[in-house]
């Protein structure tokens, strides 16, 4: 087991989740690769970037979010698993329910739900005109 620099409750996360996928860190391939982008000097001089192979699905990734390699390790790991939750579990897994659930939000309002908004909005504004006070009567 590799320690990274992170909470240990996240630490502790993925290695359930790597667990619970059986995943092994024996069938990741990890090799590391000089980044570019922003960092400056630090990514200039060391290999921040960090890729991943897992040897038996042959999914790999690559990660430079952060400008330290030890955390890029963590990241890289934790993209890993999501894509191979994805391609074991297809529409169950927790981030495919939330992009329908977003898509969902999304999508058009039907004729008949938008006639049901603008009726319910009509008759919120006859409330709020009767409330008012005509001066022009008063006088």
């Amino acid at each position: 087991m590799t320690k990274f620099p992170v909470n240990p409750e996240k630490e502790k996360t993925l290695y359930d989740k790597m667990s619970a996928l059986n995943i092994k860190e024996e069938d990741i391939e990890e090799s590391f690769i000089r980044s570019g982008g922003r960092g400056g000097q630090n990514v200039n001089k060391t290999s921040t970037c960090v890729y991943l192979k897992h040897i038996p699905t042959g999914i790999d990734v690559k990660c430079q979010k952060e400008r330290s390699q030890s955390l890029n390790r963590y990241h890289a790991r934790v993209i890993l698993l999501e894509k191979i939750e994805k391609l074991i579990k297809g529409e169950e897994s927790e981030q495919q329910k939330a992009i329908e659930k977003i898509r969902r939000q999304k999508r058009r309002r039907s004729k008949k739900a938008k006639e049901k908004v603008l009726e319910l909005k009509k008759i919120i504004s006859e409330k709020k005109k009767s409330r008012t006070i005509n001066l022009s009567d008063e006088m």
